[in-house]
This record gives structure tokens, sequence and C-alpha cells, in this order.
């Protein structure tokens, strides 16, 4: 079983968009990648046209480059889950866009952040109660469902380190509640090994698994902190020849993209680092040959 191969745009191009989007392309053709996972906010801008979007799409075809996903790290600083109404309405209001975006570059999936019981490296972010992200969370996302569905790009909630669905059995209880094909999870194996083991996740949440990201990471005393996230793919805790032979099993065929932030490098973190980015590309093909 072959698996399509990507690299996230962020350690290509930083998190204020240093490259631009065929620059991002050009370095992903140059690795052997199959694609690139561009991020809207910063490599997309948010008023994005969509003969902008054209003309990205065109230029990743020529290239040979796939364009199956987009990420967006705006969320964590603008909630779905969030207890203040204006807060939620932009969230959507974004999320359309992203949306939209997406379907003019020929983008079937989105990663989305439903909310966050609290930002941990954040202070600034209010504490809000998991019930009431769990309410508001499915709010807004039954607000954005039906433009999704109508533009046919899937919603993908990835798991993240945001004190909410921290299991894979709630997570397919919350998306279970929507019914709609068009929404599932970007299933990311390095983010769950704090709370347990991708394989299981996989095996539990079958087919609602729509995208996965590939990094690691180390526990450290039954925990751990943001510097377990390293700079080397294989060294941590995932075991990736379980993680492969659950996602066979499963019969996954989406995009595996590798999302390289060593926060092991904190506070002396710095993106875009092309030398990670070839290393990674190197290690995420042999992995999946």
């Amino acid at each position: 079983m072959g698996f399509y191969k990507a690299i996230n745009y962020w350690v290509l191009g930083g998190f204020e968009g240093e490259k631009s989007p065929f620059q991002a392309i050009d370095d992903a053709s140059r690795m052997g990648l199959d694609g690139v996972e561009l991020t809207f906010g910063d490599c997309l801008k948010e008023d994005i046209t969509e003969k902008e979007c054209s003309s990205i799409a065109e230029y990743a075809d020529k290239k040979g480059v796939g364009l199956k996903t987009l990420a967006a790290g705006f969320y964590w600083g603008c909630s779905l889950g969030s207890d203040d109404p204006a807060e939620r309405k932009e969230a959507v209001a974004f999320t359309e866009k992203y949306i939209k975006a997406a379907s003019w570059l020929g983008v079937d999936r989105i990663l989305v952040v439903p909310g966050a019981v609290d930002v941990a490296w954040d202070e600034s972010r209010p504490v809000i109660p998991y019930q009431t992200v769990w309410d508001n969370s499915t709010e807004s996302i039954r607000t954005v469902l039906p433009f999704a569905e109508r533009f046919g790009v899937t919603i993908c909630l990835e798991n993240v380190w945001n004190k909410f669905l921290l299991s894979p059995v709630e997570f397919k209880i919350y998306l279970d509640q929507f019914g709609s094909d068009y929404i599932g999870i970007y299933f990311d194996v390095g983010n769950a090994v704090l709370n347990g083991y991708p394989e299981h996740w996989i095996e539990i949440l079958g087919d609602r698994i729509k995208a996965v990201h590939f990094k690691n990471f180390k526990c450290d005393d039954c925990g751990g902190t943001l510097h377990g996230f390293g700079d080397d793919l294989l060294s941590g805790d995932v075991n990736f020849a379980a993680v492969l032979e659950g996602l066979t099993k499963i019969s996954y065929s989406g995009p595996v993209t590798a999302e390289m932030i060593p926060f092991s490098r904190l506070p002396d973190l710095v993106l875009p680092d092309m030398e990670l980015a070839e290393r990674t590309a190197g290690t995420l093909k042999e992995l999946l040959k």
C-alpha cells in the first residue's frame, strides 16, 4: 500500500509566510514528495482571490505536486468553542473563507481546531469549561458544515493539546453527532502520545481519519512538555511500525504529512529550517516506501 507523502509549510516558510506558495511547491518538488500542505492565514492570505488560487493550483499541477490539505494556526487565538459570541462569529467567518480558498485550490481537506479548554502556552487566553467548549464548538461546526458540504471540503478536526477530546472514544462520539461525511479527524500521531498510543486511536476511529500528521514525541517521567516534540522524526515514543500497520488495516488512503515544529529547541526555535525540512522529507520517504 502506497502512502501520499507531503510536508507542512511551516518548516519551509515559517509562521509569518516568508515563502510564497510557489516557492513551497518548488521545495516539495525538489525533495521528491507527493505534496505540500500550505497554510491559510500566513502563506495563503485570508483575502486571497479565486484567480490567485487558480494560479497556485495550476503551478502545483505543472510541478507534479499535490495540494490535498491545508492547515491554519488561527484557531488558537480565535476559537469556535469560545464563550464569547463575537469571537465565535469571527472564527466561523474565518472558517468559511478557509473552506472557499481550499475549494479554489482543489484542496478537499482542511485542518480545524474545534476549541480549547485552555491554551497552556498563552496566558492571555481564558480557561473555558469543557462542556462549554463542547456545546459552543458543536454549534459553530453545525453552522459551517453545510458550507463545507456545498464546496466539497472536509473539515478535519485535529487532536491537539487543548484539554478537549482527549481520547479516541470521545472523538468518535463528537464526530458522529454531526452525521456527515464532510467531517472527520486530522489525526496527529505525535500529539496522541501524551494520552495514549496512536495505533489504538487508529483502530477505534477507522474511516473517520481523513488526514494524518506525522511527528514524534518523547515522554518524560510519565508526561511531557512541548519540548518533547523534537527535530528527528524517528526519535521519540511513536511506534511507526504499529501506526503504519493500523493505517493499512483500516485501508487508509489519504495524505500523510510531516509537520515538523521542533519545540525541543525552545526558546531558540527558528523556522523556516530547510536543513530540517530536507532531513524530514528523506525520513518520511524511507518510512513510507
